[in-house]
């Protein structure tokens, strides 16, 4: 019997043991799978915005949010992680040099506002102020602290310390942190599925939430200034906006010039664009003309550029170096050879 007792305990043992080795090989195939689909979504995706000319600039942002939902139910369709799939296909439809990329840009920042105020809307119906307990306003502070200076600069260490990320950018990524939206759609599971503890749970959520995020959201810009990671370069960058030229397989650029950006007081020779590619407006003051080629480029300018679309990342790296570096920069830019 006591050999019999024994076996059956083994037995146990490895069926609880492989149950929670299935559980997490089902989740990792999950994920994986789920990353795999959305950055296949994803290529294609900017595959196709980019050789596809829309009716209408708008369709652009509403094209690039259709295809990230798509690629959701394309992932949740397949049993794979729908979350993966949708993060990796907007991660590279966000990275990607898009037509009216900007356009874009607003649009997606304002449904991702709209997404969060909904989330705290949503977090303050379910609030309960006076059920809050002592014990609560304690774990919360407890956790809160626990996270902010030991799990979570941990997890960025581990996450980060494969792509060479610096380590004061490391200490700003571990101070800013995620917070609001993702502890507050955790927390309404177990309350909405009446889990012993939810309230409780969703108790210290709130409390997690609205100290941490009163207390490390408006100390970000001095964190960044004492770790050094202001980059005034960033104010001289020209912001460049695309548009495809189906019928001549080209691209219309839209240049501004910022009032730092060193582009000011160059000429529209100096620029030294690729081949073919040509300055063909430049509005200032409201006032549109055609630019000769000793005509010197200000301040606030806006750029009319039509280019090659075979050379529109070069025409844009080129703005890009003469905006920080001035008209010497990179002197022996490579053209190709003539036909």
């Amino acid at each position: 019997m006591l050999l019999v007792s024994v076996a059956s305990s083994i037995a146990v043992g490895q069926e609880a043991a492989g149950g929670v080795l299935g559980v997490i090989g089902l989740i990792l195939v999950e994920l994986l799978a789920g990353l795999g689909i959305g950055i296949g979504l994803g290529w294609v995706g900017v595959w196709l915005l980019r050789r596809v000319a829309l009716p209408s600039s708008g369709l652009y942002p509403l094209a690039a949010l259709v295809w990230a939902v798509f690629a959701y139910s394309a992932a949740a369709m397949l049993h794979t992680s729908g979350f993966a799939a949708v993060y990796a296909c907007a991660l590279m439809l966000g990275n990607a040099q898009l037509p009216h990329r900007a356009a874009t840009r607003s649009f997606v920042e304002g449904i991702g506002w709209i997404a969060q105020i909904g989330l705290f809307v949503m977090l303050g119906l379910l609030a309960s102020p006076g059920r809050v307990s002592v014990q609560a306003v304690l774990v919360a502070l407890a956790a809160g602290i626990f996270l902010t200076f030991v799990a979570r600069p941990l997890s960025v260490l581990l996450c980060a310390s494969g792509f060479r990320i610096p380590p004061r950018e490391q200490a700003f990524l571990s101070w800013a942190g995620l917070r609001g939206a993702v502890p507050i759609v955790l927390a309404t599971i177990p309350l909405s599925q009446a889990v012993e503890g939810g309230e409780l749970l969703f108790d210290v959520v709130l409390v997690f939430v609205v100290i941490f995020t009163s207390l490390q959201g408006p100390t970000l810009p001095f964190v960044a200034r004492r770790l050094g990671l202001l980059n005034d370069e960033s104010a001289r960058d020209v912001e460049v906006e695309a548009a495809p030229l189906d019928m001549i397989s080209a691209d219309l650029l839209q240049v501004r010039v910022p009032a730092d950006s060193r582009i000011a007081g160059v000429e529209v020779s100096e620029l030294r664009l690729p081949r073919h590619t040509v300055v063909s407006l430049i509005i200032r003051d409201e006032r549109p003309f055609y630019p000769s080629p000793r005509e010197r480029i200000k301040a606030r300018d806006e750029l009319l550029i039509v280019t090659p679309s075979t050379q529109r990342e070069r025409t844009e790296a080129r703005l890009r170096d003469v905006s920080r570096g001035g008209r010497l920069a990179r002197w022996r830019f490579p053209r190709e050879p003539e036909p």
